[in-house]
């Protein structure tokens, strides 16, 4: 029931009174003008001045400005109701889209600022978490209330108990104004939302305060020294102590969706999952909620199994101006500043030591997302004891001068430019990419080729820009690393990212997940590149030119060997974007999801083929292992094929997938069925009627050493099996 003072009494009669008659006039308008409804009430202290309050009506997609107003001695709070479609629901001046009817509310509290002296004043922000708050002066151990709220011994061993929770959490604004909570204890292993705070709402703010020797002994999900859950502001704060929970532990936050800026942690951390140092997970919501941590460190070690980060455990929105000294173990997913990412990092670094069995970097654990001008010392950051290459890492030297710069090294300083790219005429100036290779507006061009036999291990792990091979090629790149996914000699290539007109030749790349001869992952564009020699992995995702592909790969060829567990391809492990217009020779041997040019298929296969030999265990295929969700369109497969189960010429095992007008070789193949295609005769599969009949864009050449580049595919009449034109 809601309690109204006898001073607002009249005036919230007036407006109830108000909004009664104006819902009346516009429900009759609804009745006769039809459209999307939208219904604007507000909480006692304030009004909705624009549109003002009541039912009006809108087409759809109209954007609606919305304004709130409070009254004197009260403030705005929020927006609450069906918020998805608010531009921000935290602003008093915002607008909503209107795709649907919805009904909104703007809240107001008391503009007062209550005072906290003692551990009493503290736990009673429980009773009016909308208003404003100040601490005094330094709580600790000695302030009164301590032993009964927050010692070890207070609510029966559970100590302190967090201010708001997921349905009720805090809306107003706590300043610290630069004192201390001390000596907090929690235990509540069961609970989520567990800290100084539990939950911090999108309006909540909290400031200039730090949590001194706290202790967490233990939280279920969503664990923080300062706060559990934030989705409001968290600034110039800090925390130490011990923090232990289960899953999305931080030393400062355990879970974000709001900001946290200008603060740190150097307690110890220690939970299961998605652990940091600061943030346990910084995450982003697919309304368009994401949390940003910028201006940030930690200094405390970090223990966990999964996603475990010096500075953020598991980041999928924004981080940067960052960084991290904390030693860092656990299982997989493990980095000196994030564990795992899909998110943005910039301008950021790490220090700390990395101890991990899987997917382990200086850096970042396991990256999918963009990496701006972050990076980790190479020579002094040991990762399991070694210095090992992975995202982010930098030779000292050029460490030590881009962080006394400022974080900025000079790309004019190190390389020389032509047309445009930046030439790399020998393997000192392909190192150079550490460096600068992370930065999307530089493009590099190949001059001359190059030979990585006296520089085993060296790769470039990420790349944002352009690579032009230029025609040339890299030869004996040796990789062999359990540690580091993804792994090729372009690691990680990223969104934007191109390499092009390149060949990695009598390559011998041994992994994990994600390994490619020429990139590990990529989601950017390979073209007209070629990869031969020996591609391993112990996991999946191996391919002999490109490990996982979500980018587009085409006008490429793979020759040689390939070894994997699941998902793998002569030309790509997987796949869930463009293969086109390319082949593989390569023989590939693997357990489940085996394909001579894709081992999983969930994107567009078309104008490929493949003459490799397949062997794998289940959903082997001559062409595809694996085509999910995937279409295969004017491609063949000549190559034998073994296998247990869901064995096929051309495609392995096929789930909801089309394939069209390709074909498999009958007697070269050692199989008589597949799961989509049709089988031909090898002198079928040499005659162009087959394919012409077919709807291919194909076309008789003399013999194979002439091309007619006009079409896609050319075969020699009765001799040849179609091959593509661009091939030499």
């Amino acid at each position: 029931m809601k309690i109204i003072s006898s001073s607002k009494r009249r005036h919230y009669l007036a407006k109830v009174g108000i909004f009664l008659i104006t819902a009346t006039l516009i429900a009759g308008m609804v009745g006769c003008g039809g459209g999307l409804r939208l219904t604007i009430t507000s909480s006692e202290g304030g009004t909705v001045t624009v549109p003002g309050e009541g039912t009006f009506t809108y087409n759809e997609g109209t954007v609606v400005d919305l304004v709130a107003e409070a009254d004197a001695g009260y403030r705005f709070v929020d927006w609450t109701g069906y918020v998805r479609a608010i531009a921000n629901v935290t602003a008093a001046a915002t607008n909503i889209t209107m795709n649907d009817s919805y009904s909104i509310t703007a809240n107001f509290a008391l503009d007062i600022c209550q005072e906290i002296q003692d551990w009493y004043d503290l736990y009673a922000i429980k009773d009016n978490l909308c208003v404003s708050y100040i601490l005094m002066n330094d709580l600790d151990s000695t302030t009164p209330g301590y032993e009964e709220l927050a010692s070890p011994t207070a609510n029966g061993g559970a100590g302190w108990q967090p201010i708001g929770d997921a349905k009720h959490p805090f809306k107003g604004i706590s300043n610290g104004r630069g004192y201390e909570i001390c000596d907090l204890f929690i235990s509540r292993p069961s609970e989520d939302g567990v800290g100084f705070f539990g939950s911090v709402g999108e309006a909540g703010a909290i400031k200039d305060i730090g949590v001194v020797n706290v202790t967490v002994v233990f939280g279920d999900d969503c664990v923080g020294g300062l706060v559990g859950y934030n989705r409001g502001t968290v600034s110039n704060c800090y925390s130490t102590g011990n923090v232990t929970g289960d899953c999305r532990v931080g030393g400062l936050v355990g879970r974000n969706y709001g900001t946290v800026r200008k603060s740190y942690s150097t307690g110890s951390v220690i939970g299961y999952g998605e652990v940091g140092g600061l943030v346990g997970g910084n995450e982003h919501e697919w309304e368009g909620i994401e949390g940003t941590v910028s201006d940030c460190y930690s200094t405390g070690s970090v223990t966990g199994e999964d996603s475990i980060g010096g500075l953020v455990g598991r980041n999928s929105a924004t981080v940067s101006n960052s960084y991290s000294s904390s030693n860092v173990t656990g299982e997989e997913y493990v980095g000196g500043l994030l564990g795992s990412s899909g998110g943005t990092v910039s301008n950021s670094y790490s220090t700390g030591s990395v101890t991990g069995y899987e997917r382990v970097g200086g850096l970042v654990g396991d990256n999918n997302g963009p990496v701006s001008n972050s990076f980790y010392n190479y020579d002094e950051v040991l990762i399991n004891g070694e210095n090992i290459i992975s995202i982010g890492a930098l030779f000292g030297e050029d460490f030590d001068q881009w962080l006394a710069n400022d974080k900025f090294l000079g790309v004019n300083e190190k390389l020389s430019q032509e047309g445009g790219y930046y030439v790399i005429n020998d393997v000192d100036d392909f190192k150079q990419l550490l460096a600068f290779g992370q930065d999307n507006s530089l493009k590099f061009r190949l001059k001359n080729d190059l030979d990585l036999d006296d520089d085993p291990n060296f790769y470039i792990p990420y790349l944002a820009g352009e690579f032009d091979g230029n025609g040339h090629k890299i030869s004996n790149l040796s990789l062999d690393s359990n540690l580091v996914w993804p792994l090729g000699l372009f690691g990680y290539l990223a969104t934007g990212g191109k390499v092009t007109q390149v060949g990695v030749e009598n390559v011998n790349v041994t992994g994990t997940s994600s390994v490619g001869g020429l990139v590990g992952r990529n989601r950017g564009t390979v073209s007209d590149s070629h990869s031969t020699g020996s591609v391993n992995g112990c996991h999946n995702n191996v391919g002999g030119l490109v490990g996982s592909n979500w980018g587009t790969v085409s006008n490429c060829y793979s020759s040689g060997n390939v070894t994997g567990d699941e998902y793998v391809g002569g030309l790509v492990g997987s796949s869930a974007v463009d293969v086109i217009s390319s082949y593989s020779t390569a023989s590939v041997t693997g357990g489940w999801g085996v394909g001579g040019l894709v081992g999983l298929n969930c994107g567009p296969v078309s104008d490929c083929y493949s003459m490799g030999s397949v062997i794998g265990n289940t959903a082997a295929g001559g062409l595809v292992g694996v085509n999910d969700r995937g279409t295969v369109s004017k491609c063949y497969a000549t190559g034998n094929v073994n296998g247990d189960s869901g064995v096929g010429a051309l495609v392995g095992d096929n789930y909801e997938s089309t394939v069209s007008n390709s074909f498999w070789d009958t007697q070269t193949s050692g199989q008589s069925t597949s799961d989509g295609g049709t089988g031909k005769t090898t002198a079928q599969m040499k005659s162009i009627t087959t394919f012409s009949g077919a709807g291919w864009n194909v076309i008789a050449v003399a013999n194979a050493g002439t091309r007619n580049p006009a079409y896609t595919w050319n075969i020699v009449n009765g001799v040849t099996y179609p091959f593509l034109s661009w091939q030499l």
